[in-house]
């Protein structure tokens, strides 16, 4: 099904996917400190969008 050379890119790309995601939270407590801190940053963004809208239109948004 894979040649040879599809699986070497394969292989490659899931040991540095890995690499990355092990080296981005090196413990648990590590990873939900991440998952905190993008929460933070979609509430964040969420705030300010609806501000916007606020803003530029005049309307209520909820």
């Amino acid at each position: 099904m894979f040649n040879a050379s599809c699986r070497v890119l394969a292989t490659v790309g899931l040991l540095a996917a890995a690499t990355v995601g092990l080296s981005a939270c090196n413990t648990v407590s590590g990873m939900g400190q991440d998952a905190s801190a993008l929460g933070h940053d979609v509430s964040r963004g969420a705030t300010a969008t609806q501000s916007a809208v606020t803003s530029n239109t005049g309307l209520a948004t909820h």
